[in-house]
């Protein structure tokens, strides 16, 4: 099974409450599914046409499991839970 990477950028937050009782529940939901947090944060460096927004890259042991931890209830709720409060774009890549 070929690791996978997955980026997600935040492009707008719209409420810091909502966003924040999301990652409470996020976090764990995703961990439990495999994930492992590799950085999150503002990028110290943005070059070319990049916005020096919210990242967060992780790993997974395979596309499978990325795709039940996004599809799982526990995260779904978080989800939920977010209720619209950002905008984001999820990206995933398979490792080399």
């Amino acid at each position: 099974m070929t690791k996978v990477y997955q980026v997600v950028l935040y492009n707008e937050k719209r409420n810091k409450k909502k966003l924040a009782a999301y990652a409470e529940l996020a976090g764990p939901a995703m961990k439990k599914a495999g994930a492992t947090f590799l950085a999150r944060g503002i990028p110290y460096l943005v070059r070319e046409d990049g916005v020096a927004s919210r990242t967060v890259l992780i790993e997974w042991p395979s596309r499978q499991a990325a795709d039940e931890g996004y599809n799982s209830d526990s995260y779904q709720e978080a989800i939920r839970v977010l209720d619209g409060a950002a905008k984001r774009e999820f990206r995933y890549m398979d490792a080399l």
